[in-house]
């Protein structure tokens, strides 16, 4: 795999890194987990392939209607494999280049220090007055937080004190800010976090189902060389590093 990954990172700076008539851009749409690893990514990628790279931030459903609806998108980072697969089957995705780039975890959080020490016992408390979570329609993220909630067989009983956000970077916000005590976030922006830890229970896998995240070249991007690097990359060592570092697990 190193080996490969080495000469794979080597072509791409052969064939894409010299010359500006080479350089080209691309636009990539990625789900808002990802964006503080993308904003380390992004820069790595233009040093290494003279290209640059525009990206758009949003909840994986929202970002996938925009792509449905004619947005340049030219590669697709989701927070799922949901949204990949069916750009494939509806024509909207080169086939044969979906990967998982990134395997998410779903943390409970909040800013407050010794809030809570055993997450199932303060979610089960409920002396809470607002729970923040993704919208589970949109977000993946917000579909984990809520089959947790089910796993423990909290759903019907919290939702007055549900506060859903429209992607999982608006829910981070209202934990953030103290709008909401605690809130179902991805275990990337607890570790990406500049102020104090504050408390954070990192849930259990088995309470839900894996949120494998899955990228996806874009038909818009086929004949786009900056597209093409752009995926390649993503799985070098260089990017894995970086996944990594922000707690993802990589394949």
């Amino acid at each position: 795999m190193k080996n490969s990954n080495a000469v794979l990172f080597s072509l791409l700076s052969l064939i894409f890194g010299h010359g500006q008539l080479l350089a080209a851009e691309v636009s990539v749409a990625v789900a808002a987990n990802f964006t503080d690893a993308t904003r380390d990514i992004v820069p790595l990628f233009e040093k290494a392939t003279g290209h640059t790279a525009k990206v758009s931030f949003g909840s994986t459903g929202k970002l996938y209607s925009q792509i449905e609806n004619g947005a340049p998108f030219e590669v697709f980072l989701a927070a799922d494999t949901k949204r990949p697969i069916k750009a494939e089957k509806e024509g909207l995705a080169a086939p044969g280049n979906r990967f998982v780039y990134a395997k998410g975890k779903l943390v409970l959080w909040g800013v407050e220090k010794g809030l809570f020490g055993n997450g199932v016992n303060y979610l089960k408390n409920s002396k809470f007055q607002h729970l923040a979570l993704a919208n589970p329609k949109t977000a993946p993220y917000g579909l984990a937080a809520r089959q947790v909630l089910e796993h423990l067989g909290l759903w019907p009983q919290l939702q007055s004190k549900l506060v859903r956000g429209e992607s999982i970077a608006q829910t981070f916000q209202f934990v953030a800010t103290g709008n909401a005590e605690t809130g179902f976030v991805a275990f990337s922006q607890v570790k990406a976090w500049q102020g104090d830890t504050g408390s954070s229970w990192i849930v259990p896998t088995t309470y839900y189902d894996p949120i494998d995240q899955a990228a996806v070249l874009l038909k818009k991007g086929t004949s786009n060389p900056a597209a093409q690097a752009f995926v390649h990359f993503l799985k070098s060592d260089a990017a894995r590093k970086v996944i990594e570092s922000y707690g993802y697990g990589v394949e």
